[in-house]
């Protein structure tokens, strides 16, 4: 998996009521863009450091901007 900045990243729920994560990638640790990855989280604007599992996946800037 590779991000950079400005890329999302999504993680979807597992078990039944786990929500789906939406966040912007602000951060890449590594150039070649893989884990780990800064996330500002879209619904309660925090900060975290993430190691995607395999539940994530990276949807590139622009391709994001174009969802709602």
């Amino acid at each position: 998996m590779r991000a950079k900045v400005g890329d999302r990243l999504v993680i979807d729920g597992t078990n039944l009521g786990d929500r789906r994560r939406v966040g912007v990638v602000t951060g890449v640790a590594h150039p070649d863009g893989s884990p780990p990855f800064v996330v500002r989280w879209l619904d309660d604007d925090h900060e975290s450091v993430v190691f995607p599992g395999p539940t994530a996946r990276v949807e590139a800037a622009e391709s994001a901007g174009s969802q709602t």
